[in-house]
């Protein structure tokens, strides 16, 4: 007995080893077996991270795994995935893992992948990504592997199909589906289970929005002709029940079905199933009655160029619901719609509303019409009429809009277009006659501060074009009075066309601020901030505004009686011939804002007439930036301003980007050196001028600015007949460089030049002017101010000196030069002109004037200068 149990020991262990070591046996020939399966037959490349291969995951089977693997197509396909996923485990009997290939295939009798992404794409030109087999060939006639498969299962898998050419996208996530039956049998039964969430747009209308997908189906199989028959089926799409009976068969140019589907009962309550969850709550405790039915036929076959026929029917019948939480019930609705393809082409599918309608209390909404060609270019005939309380929406079903609605819908209208004239922009095309008014309605988002209220819309449709009858609207303490023509309301609403139009608008009061929005943000070290943040020049508007308003207020500025052009496009807004009244005389702008880029810009022509000074100053921060020296001024002002940069979130200039030129008046001028440090500090150090006594009336002056620095060009003004040279600029930051040039009567230099100027005669000392040099740095709030005195004393000296050189010359000839040269030449003097031939009369002690004359001069010249005395203002003045 021992040796028996020891032998049976040794064949365990032997086997034992043998199945540990199948993987280093049998896992190199699986692998290239399977590689040249794939060159065989597939023009794709094909990758794989690592294959493994055990006896022991699934005994007495053989598993192999296959991990991390790609499928990408050829050209024009190459940047595509086709397939990829985690892992595919193929399960097989270890016999199989001893035949030779080439003789006797490898059946696989399971199959499971996992996590697996299957891309299907449909060109423009209808050139698919999926076409990579090969055409059969000797090498392909012997096929290594065989599935047999007893059982299939694809867990959390995804499926997208995207056919460019007739705008479809079908979207299946998590799709779990598992079938067992004998595949290797001729007959038999199929039974499998599928669970998914399915999205289908098409033609970029959404039809099925991330609904939930299940079918438990048993399908009779017959392999000799490809054809599987519907047996015991229940499908859910959402909770919305269908049984299907029928067949679908493969053949060879195509697939070809007879399907016939229905819902097992009638209950309203399957319409309400089929509706996204995201838009409906629980549907326990629902109230309903009446019924609703979906029944169809799909029959025919599926080609290249063809489509089974459909005869598709939606039926309800005086049905209602009420949500138990909600105060509000839906009653009173009829459905009869109709899916048809009679013909098998797909651009002759079409669908009837005979009569879709609902009632909300006493409001009653109904509609009917065709819509045609769905796969082409489709027609849309549609008549709408009814009243609705918009308010009444979320009373009556639990959907959670963004923006809560108010207000009282009436329409009574029949349009009629196809979507190519929408696509193209023809709207003449577009055939809608009818009325729609709306009142009491209110919009209320965070993007406004304040709700618009529109007491009253009304829209006229005929067949040439779209009337505004009246708009009236207010937010906050604006109010807005509009009418006008519509151009494509229509394909506004229904595929975000810009929507186009002209308008004559009137307000008695248009405040920007009303359409500000403060909005809370976390700064870098997690505190709170709030800041304004202008609203965007609306992308989805092509319009063209006549406007008058009473009072136009943005930020701090009050625009009065404002007239003007305004169009909107391309999120630009240009403004032309706009005049109104500000700062006490006139305004005219023209330019334009746009917001395009994220960055918002703005280019205008600002032309100011007769304004205050005072004002301008306080309410305009770029004025503050051009001329800081406008603080200490007051009276009247013209200025022309041409300037563009950038705008802040407020849509106010941002300083440093702006670029451009200004030309200013002042028509009245006083100064009040008291309100400007610089002039306080110039006052202080002109000892001999008042600046309060400043005349600027008339001055004008130009200047150029760029990259937030001013450039001003020179200009002159008047201080109780001294005349004042400005040149230089100054930065957005106040930082100055100017020079001023006084033109000063000498006798403000009287006790720097000592006895000079008696020598002079009052008429003389009058027309005696010099430059007295000044130089401002610094900022305007902390001046340095640099006085060059003593060059204008220099510059001073040498006019006196040349005066006198000429009086003396008058009086005593050439012999002055004699007299100067003796006193100027080292004590040597110069042989006496014995031909001087004077005849002036009467005789003149020439020698005493000259000498008299050159002592001051000399002592003009190099003697001592006195200290210099302050001059009171009221004297001098």
């Amino acid at each position: 007995m021992k040796k028996i149990l020891k032998i049976t020991g040794i064949v365990l262990l032997v086997l034992v080893l043998l199945l540990a070591a199948s993987p280093f046996l049998f896992r190199g020939k699986l692998e290239d077996l399977l590689k040249k399966t794939i060159n065989n037959n597939l023009t794709a490349q094909v990758e794989w991270e690592s294959m493994d291969l055990s006896l022991f995951r699934s005994f007495p089977d053989a598993t192999v795994i296959v991990n991390n693997f790609t499928v990408i197509p050829e050209v024009p396909f190459s940047k595509d995935t086709l397939l990829m996923g985690r892992r595919i485990q193929l399960e097989m009997g270890v016999k199989q893992l001893f035949k030779n290939a080439s003789q006797d295939p490898i059946k696989v009798d399971a199959l499971t992948i996992d996590d697996a992404v299957l891309n299907i794409l449909v060109d423009k030109n209808k050139n698919t990504n999926y076409d990579i087999t090969k055409e059969a060939s000797q090498d392909t006639l012997a096929t290594p592997f065989v599935f047999n498969l007893q059982q299939y299962t694809i867990n959390n898998s995804t499926i997208n199909y995207k056919d460019l050419s007739n705008k479809t996208h079908l979207h299946l996530t998590k799709i779990h589906h598992q079938g067992s039956g004998d595949f290797s049998a001729i007959a038999g039964e199929l039974n499998t289970e599928t669970m998914a969430m399915v999205s289908l747009d098409y033609d970029n209308i959404n039809y099925l929005d991330n609904h939930e997908l299940k079918l438990n189906a048993v399908f009779e199989m017959d392999l000799d002709q490809n054809k599987y028959t519907f047996k015991e089926n229940t499908a859910f799409i959402n909770q919305l029940p269908l049984e299907f009976n029928g067949y679908v068969q493969l053949v060879d140019d195509g697939t070809a079905m007879d399907i016939a589907f229905k819902t097992p009962d009638s209950d309203f309550k399957n319409f309400l199933a089929v509706i996204p969850s995201t838009y409906r709550s629980n549907l326990d405790g629902v109230q309903t009655s009446g019924d609703f039915r979906v029944s169809g036929i799909i029959k025919g076959k599926t080609t290249d160029t063809t489509i089974p026929n459909l005869d598709i029917s939606i039926i309800s019948n005086n049905a209602s619901f009420k949500f138990p939480q909600l105060p509000k019930g839906v009653s009173n609705i009829n459905l009869d719609i109709k899916v048809i393809n009679n013909t098998g082409i797909a651009e002759e599918t079409f669908i009837e509303i005979n009569d879709a309608r609902f009632m909300i209390e006493q409001d009653a909404f109904t509609t009917n019409g065709t819509l045609r060609n769905l796969t082409g270019n489709m027609l849309v005939d549609l008549a709408v009429k009814g009243t609705i309380d918009l308010s009444n929406i979320e009373k009556a079903y639990p959907v959670k809009l963004d923006t809560p609605l108010q207000g009282r819908l009436v329409t009574d209208m029949t349009t009629a277009f196809d979507m190519n004239s929408i696509e193209k922009k023809q709207y003449q095309n577009i055939k809608s006659t009818g009325v729609a008014s709306l009142s009491n309605f209110q919009y209320a988002t965070e993007d406004f501060p304040n709700p618009i209220t529109v007491s009253k819309a009304q829209i006229t449709f005929n067949t040439a074009n779209i009337s505004l009858n009246s708009f009236a609207a207010k937010s906050g303490t604006t109010d807005i009075n509009a009418t006008g023509n519509l151009q494509n309301l229509i394909p506004f609403m229904i595929s975000d066309e810009v929507l186009k139009g002209s308008f004559k608008v009137t307000s008695n009061v248009f405040n920007l601020n009303d359409f500000v929005t403060t909005k809370t943000t976390v700064s870098t070290d997690k505190t709170l901030s709030r800041g304004n943040s202008a609203i965007k020049i609306p992308a989805f508007l092509d319009a063209y505004m006549d406007f008058k308003a009473k009072k136009v207020i943005y930020d701090n500025l009050e625009l009065t009686n404002a007239r003007g052009t305004l169009s909107i496009a391309n999120e630009q807004a240009e403004i032309k011939g706009l005049n109104s009244g500000i700062f006490g005389g006139e305004a005219g702008l023209s330019g334009n804002v746009t917001s395009r880029g994220g960055k918002p810009t703005f280019s205008v022509i600002l032309d100011l007439k007769k304004i205050d000074i005072d004002q301008s100053f306080k309410n305009l921060k770029m004025l503050q930036g051009l001329a800081p020296i406008a603080k200490a001024l007051k009276g009247g002002l013209n200025t022309n301003i041409n300037v563009s940069g950038d705008l802040d979130e407020s849509f106010s200039p941002v300083l440093n980007t702006i670029s451009g030129d200004a030309f200013a008046q002042l028509l009245t001028a006083k100064v009040n050196p008291e309100q400007m440090p610089l002039l306080k500090v110039l006052n202080s150090k002109l000892n001999f001028m008042n600046l309060s006594d400043i005349n600027l009336d008339n001055l004008q002056t130009a200047l150029t600015f760029s990259n937030g620095k001013v450039a001003v060009k020179p200009f002159d003004f008047d201080v109780k007949g001294i005349k004042v040279n400005v040149s230089g600029g100054h930065s957005f930051t106040n930082d100055m460089n100017y020079t001023l040039g006084l033109d000063v009567p000498a006798k403000y230099f009287g006790s720097d030049l000592g006895q000079l100027l008696s020598k002079l005669t009052e008429e003389e000392q009058e027309g005696l002017t010099v430059i007295l040099p000044v130089t401002l740095s610094g900022k305007f709030t902390s001046p340095n101010v640099s006085v060059n005195t003593k060059a204008a004393i220099s510059s001073l000296t040498a006019k006196i000196v040349e005066i006198q050189k000429k009086k003396v010359k008058n009086k005593a000839g050439d012999k002055i030069n004699d007299v100067l040269g003796d006193i100027l030449g080292n004590g040597q003097k110069k042989p006496t002109d014995t031909t001087n031939t004077s005849t002036i009369d009467p005789p003149v002690n020439t020698d005493a004037v000259i000498k008299d004359v050159a002592k001051d001069i000399i002592g003009g010249l190099f003697g001592k200068k006195k200290p210099v005395k302050e001059v009171k203002k009221d004297t001098v003045n």
